[in-house]
């Protein structure tokens, strides 16, 4: 897809996810997991605080509800910061839809935020930063060290389970099977 495009792909997202999506953060470990996963590759990834993230995506997103289909509301959230729910007000034109796809990003959706932030990170980290693959170390051990605040009440544990679980869901390329994290997580 062109660069000219990438706000028809940012668009689409959201109608896979049934039309709406809620979150920035959400958006952006979606993305990264469906380009995991062989379903779109318009976007390339870094790591930042809160793990993959593609400013290239964020762009085509601004275009996107500058443009049309969709639309952005934000709202203030219960601890202060604020959060996007993004909404699609029509069919993403020339773009037929793809149920796999569909289905894919609905389940990584419904994945708690934060423990879908983990598990994007710790995917990232394995696939990318190739910890745990090529260099020594585990994903999610590396993860809880790079997020302490966030792996609290066992969410790490709950961050790999949700990332088996999707693992599952038909893609056009496996996610990576990433090493268990250390019982002691």
């Amino acid at each position: 897809m062109s660069v000219k495009q990438r706000h028809v792909a940012a668009a689409r997202i959201v109608q896979d996810a049934g039309g709406e999506l809620v979150g920035r953060t959400r958006l952006q470990k979606v993305a990264f997991l469906m380009h995991l996963a062989g379903f779109d590759n318009s976007f390339s990834f870094e790591y930042r605080h809160y793990g993959p993230y593609s400013e290239d995506l964020s762009q085509a997103m601004d275009i996107a509800v500058l443009l049309g289909p969709v639309d952005e509301v934000e709202r203030v959230a219960d601890w202060g910061g604020r959060y996007s729910i993004y909404s699609l007000a029509g069919q993403v034109p020339g773009v037929d839809q793809d149920l796999d796809r569909a289905n894919f990003v609905q389940q990584a959706k419904r994945i708690d935020a934060v423990e879908l932030e983990l598990a994007a990170t710790a995917a990232y980290l394995f696939e990318v930063e190739g910890i745990g693959k090529v260099f020594p170390g585990n994903p999610w051990e590396e993860t809880a060290r790079r997020k302490p605040t966030k792996v609290v009440g066992g969410r790490l544990a709950k961050a790999a389970a949700a990332y088996e679980e999707l693992r599952k869901v038909k893609a056009i390329k496996p996610l990576p099977e990433l090493p268990a994290p250390s019982s002691a997580m």
